[in-house]
């Protein structure tokens, strides 16, 4: 979704206001006066809209690298305890409700997904199901292995941005003016840089996690790590947050940016920015630029991803995995004591039916 185009929309539905009014035999040029009552008249519109079109409930879709922390992350916020996390498999679904005073539920729809391989379906889901104009995504990156990570990154851009391109076709337009103006107020549409971003219909927030180990690598790495990801938050119109649960303050950082984009509060997680690559970046929507990011100008994803390969040569990653286990009986993943029992027995009995098979044989070869 270019921004431009939001703009060019919005220029002439104003042009068109006068007409009908020039039609009416008024031919004096509008005044600014006029301008921004018909503007104010417009967002009040819009506005009412979005009232009565704003579902009661808000999504939150987590996904990214695998063991980056995103599991922990969510039980942190629930306050849940953490005795043994499990891998996620697939696509986990969980809840919050908040009750405020005198006001009606709020209610936080929480999704996770386990892994980007071969995601496409599973992130229809949480995108289907609630819609786009309450959504919210999380995309966490491990940055303990910047030379793997960009591999996740792009994958999940380009699955989010495939779906959401589908959706805003089928979209009501009045549906898709809402979305379109939202995203003009988060991107800012002063930002010297608008026409040339190219941002998601809804909030992204990119967090580096395991930033505790990140830090004490060579500060080369860690300059181009950051400036891939300030390139990729800023095209895409999102914001960037580095995070580490071993580290209180972070991690707070974070707690608190989960409950605004599930209920809104506090209006601004982000208490400090963050630009310098030698600190945990922390950079909101709308505050950053090409001109702050480095003088390469204006990138593309193709762009900011060849560049950072080059820098910092990726690793080609296997799909299968030398730890990962071939018995699915066998997964941890998939363990159930009562299950496991019934399937242990069975295979001691089965391992008591091939040895009496193999005596029997032995003594029908000594009678011959």
């Amino acid at each position: 979704m270019r921004l431009p185009l939001i703009f060019h929309s919005l220029h002439q539905r104003l042009q068109k206001m006068f007409v009908k009014k020039n039609e009416g035999g008024d031919n004096a040029t509008p005044s600014i006066q006029d301008i921004a009552g018909r503007l104010a008249e417009e967002q009040q519109r819009l506005r009412q809209l979005e009232a009565t079109t704003t579902p009661k409930e808000r999504t939150v879709l987590v996904l990214g690298s695998k063991c980056v922390g995103k599991t922990t992350a969510i039980n942190k916020f629930f306050d849940r305890e953490e005795h043994a996390t499990r891998p996620t498999l697939a696509l986990e679904y969980s809840f919050g409700r908040r009750i405020g005073s005198g006001k009606s539920p709020q209610v936080m729809n929480v999704w996770e997904l386990g892994s980007l391989d071969n995601a496409e379906q599973l992130l229809e889901v949480p995108m289907r199901t609630h819609g786009l104009q309450q959504l919210a995504v999380v995309l966490m990156l491990d940055l303990s292995q910047p030379q793997r990570f960009w591999t996740d990154l792009e994958c999940a851009y380009k699955g989010l941005r495939d779906t959401a391109q589908q959706m805003m076709e089928k979209v009501t337009p009045e549906l898709r003016e809402i979305l379109e103006q939202r995203t003009v107020e988060r991107v800012g549409q002063q930002n010297k840089d608008v026409e040339k971003l190219d941002p998601l219909p809804f909030p992204v927030i990119i967090v580096g996690g395991k930033y505790d180990v990140f830090s004490g690598f060579d500060p080369v790495i860690r300059k181009h790590t950051c400036r891939c990801l300030r390139s990729m938050a800023h095209l895409i119109g999102g914001a960037l947050l580095f995070y580490s649960q071993k580290m209180p303050k972070l991690a707070k950082v974070l707690r608190d940016t989960i409950n605004h984009l599930g209920f809104g509060s506090p209006a601004h997680p982000f208490r400090s920015h963050v630009l310098d690559f030698n600190e945990p970046l922390c950079i909101w929507f709308g505050t950053d630029s090409w001109s702050k990011i480095g003088d390469t100008g204006a990138q593309s994803v193709e762009r900011i991803g060849a560049t950072f390969g080059v820098e910092v040569p990726q690793l080609q990653l296997e799909k299968q995995k030398l730890q990962e286990t071939t018995d699915p009986a066998k997964d941890p993943g998939f363990k159930e004591s009562l299950i496991d029992e019934m399937r242990s027995q069975k295979n001691e009995e089965l391992a008591g039916l091939m040895r009496d098979v193999l005596l029997r044989g032995k003594f029908e070869s000594v009678q011959t």
